[in-house]
């Protein structure tokens, strides 16, 4: 009774203490309170009751650069306790001490560190993505370091290094037959272990003696260690690691497909990064994780897959303002003065440092930039006009500028916001055209959609041009494709109607191409045309398309010109709607999903996991053909079914 009592004594204190553990990183990581408890669930059964664990519990973490992957293993190991049990691998083999021979393998690195066999510890195998086994052809590609850890990861006993003991006892038997040759006074052709062959001595077989008692040990000696490591038998040649909690740890650029590579894009809204990354699954990790390891490696991984999304509005806000918070202690520690920041200042760094597809590691960097010298200049400024110790400065910021303000005096200290300025079009005639094409997209994918585009902007940094930003489908019909085309082709249709042919932009270029290539792919891909045959270019003869390409290519430009003329009425019959959102745009450099309702003064109330009414018209369907629902008895339906008639055997689809 008293150890059954005890157990759950033991039981509840560490659940409170994951708890709290759970508690205390959601105080310093932000944005990411539901990572935080997933990780916690996978771990909490090794760390309650470590007496069950019988082989490595495997958590992988994947996200896009700087969301604090690494950063939070590290924390939880030191929260959890295992500081000194915690080992951290760069799998592109830029680990510490990772030009050492013993460091070679995933078991060296082990034994260099303070785990010890058959006890809990964490380990840290980082940059996972780049240790592929595979190349892009699903060619094998050669990898000399760590190629132990799929042992490990499989149950967690590690074979023993037996080459090396190979090559150990060749060397005893070279420095025996060259000493037999060689002079009695010439001690240099005595057999010596060296330092790493010892250390490598001493983990395989597990031997307590000191490293440099190893290294003095005659050859006899280690010939009868070595006899005596192979008469124990095989069982006891495996080292333990099985109670290991092991992280996998890595950037999955596939998953992300177009996000990951958006490193120059500083305009999109963090929000909407958020949203998509969002929505990945464990099959989106699976299939990326197939194009860089082989199917049997993949399962090794398991299935405890953590998917960090990229940051949000709010969550680079809390790191914002910490990030101040922390410059603003250590200047008044440094210069005596009281410094206060106005929201404005935290506004603009948002502006200026959020890279959505970087995390934060720009937004760090430049929040050292902006605020390390701007709070310096700004002491500067007010001690030269008299501000003593105690005495309080604010900081506000407009559009370019760091404002510093002491006793109803003002100065510019710093003009820090470079990408403020990227964005500004002070042309107005470059203005018009923008807001023009730009509202063009934007209405004709209201009107065809049902719903605002996530964004519409002109005041873009990234690029020389606007953008508009839709919400992804699950499910693309025909009618849903149609419209695409519609919507990608509005643009220049609204340049053409507004500006006329003569003065129509070439900023309609890759509109055009994203059009055609919909196009295409509908009537060559999809069967969307008169053909159903797949159509494309081969010279393959195991692929079994239709190579007949020139054949569709009147369809796709009639198919273009037909939502094009579909794309000019739309505009043409809500003219008053294109022109509010022009000067929405042209005033604001941005039409928000809040504002396009209202500006454009449609009714746009479509969810964006809105599909066609696929249910509705199986309803339709069925009470059409009078079919009855398949949960009906099987004599029922009997009674009610068609007229059997003959189907080709199944094909793999």
């Amino acid at each position: 009774m008293n150890e059954s009592t005890d157990l759950r004594a033991q039981l509840a204190q560490r659940n409170q203490q994951l708890q709290d553990v759970a508690a205390r990183l959601k105080t310093e990581l932000f944005g990411i309170d539901a990572i935080i408890d997933r990780v916690i669930d996978s771990v909490r059964a090794w760390y309650v009751l470590p007496e069950l664990v019988s082989r490595p519990v495997i958590v992988c973490i994947w996200g896009l650069t700087g969301t604090g992957k690494t950063q939070l293993v590290r924390r939880l190991a030191q929260l959890l306790g295992f500081y000194d049990r915690f080992v951290e691998v760069q799998m592109d083999g830029f680990s510490n001490g990772a030009g050492m021979r013993g460091a070679q393998s995933i078991s060296g690195m082990l034994a260099q560190s303070g785990l010890r066999e058959g006890e809990p510890g964490i380990l840290a195998l980082d940059e996972f993505q780049r240790f592929r086994t595979i190349d892009a052809k699903r060619g094998e590609m050669r990898v000399e370091r760590y190629q132990d850890v799929w042992a490990l990861l499989s149950d967690g006993r590690l074979p023993p290094a037996l080459s090396l003991l190979v090559d150990i006892e060749s060397s005893i038997a070279e420095a025996a037959f060259d000493a037999e040759r060689a002079e009695a006074s010439d001690a240099k052709l005595r057999f010596k272990l060296r330092s790493w062959e010892a250390q490598e001595l001493q983990r395989t077989l597990k031997l307590d003696e000191p490293l440099m008692e190893i290294m003095a040990w005659t050859p006899d000696q280690v010939q009868a260690r070595l006899r005596e490591f192979r008469e124990r038998g095989q069982q006891h040649w495996e080292t333990d690691y099985s109670r290991l909690l092991v992280f996998v740890c890595g950037n999955l650029d596939e998953m992300y497909e177009d996000l990951a590579t958006s490193v120059d894009d500083c305009d999109s809204d963090a929000d909407i990064f958020h949203a998509l990354t969002g929505k990945l699954s464990v099959i989106d990790v699976k299939q990326a994780l197939n194009q860089r390891f082989k199917p049997e490696q993949v399962a090794r991984l398991g299935n405890e897959h953590v998917i960090y999304p990229s940051l949000s509005r709010r969550a680079y806000e809390q790191v914002i303002a910490q990030g101040c918070a922390r410059y603003v202690r250590e200047s008044e520690a440094r210069c005596g003065l009281r410094f206060e920041l106005a929201d404005s200042v935290r506004a603009q760094i948002y502006a200026n440092a959020v890279f959505p597809a970087q995390g934060t590691r720009p937004l760090f960097s430049s929040l050292h930039a902006i605020l390390g010298t701007g709070l310096a200049k700004a002491a500067l400024w007010a001690i030269e006009r008299g501000a003593a110790p105690g005495d309080g400065v604010s900081l506000s910021a407009d559009g370019r500028c760091l404002i510093a303000h002491w006793r109803g005096e003002s100065g510019t200290v710093a003009e820090p916001f470079e990408i403020n300025r990227l964005r500004q079009r002070t042309n107005a005639d470059f203005r018009a055209l923008l807001a023009v094409h730009e509202a063009g997209h934007g209405l004709v994918h209201a009107l065809l959609f049902g719903m605002a585009p996530r964004e519409i902007k002109i005041h873009v940094a990234s690029f020389e041009g606007g953008y508009n930003s839709y919400t992804s489908r699950k499910v693309w019909s025909r009618r849903n494709l149609l419209d695409a085309i519609c919507t990608s082709l509005a643009g220049r249709a609204a340049e053409l109607l507004v500006f006329g042919a003569d003065l129509s932009s070439s900023g309609a270029s890759s509109d055009l191409r994203k059009a055609t290539r919909t196009a295409a792919r509908m009537l060559r891909y999809l069967g969307h045309g008169d053909r159903i045959g797949r159509v494309d270019v081969s010279t393959d003869s195991e692929e079994h398309v239709c190579t007949d390409v020139e054949s569709t290519n009147a369809a796709i430009e009639a198919l273009l010109r037909s939502e094009h003329a579909r794309a000019t009425a739309l505009i043409d019959s809500h003219r008053e709607a294109l022109l509010a959102l022009v000067d929405e745009l042209i005033a604001e450099g941005q039409v928000t999903p809040e504002r396009f309702a209202v500006v454009a003064g449609l009714p746009l109330g479509r969810t964006e996991d809105a599909l066609d009414p696929y249910a509705e018209s199986l309803a339709a369907f069925r009470v059409a053909g009078r079919m009855p629902p398949r949960h009906l008895p099987a004599e029922a339906r009997h009674e009610q079914a068609l007229p059997a008639f003959a189907l080709p055997a199944a094909q793999p689809g």
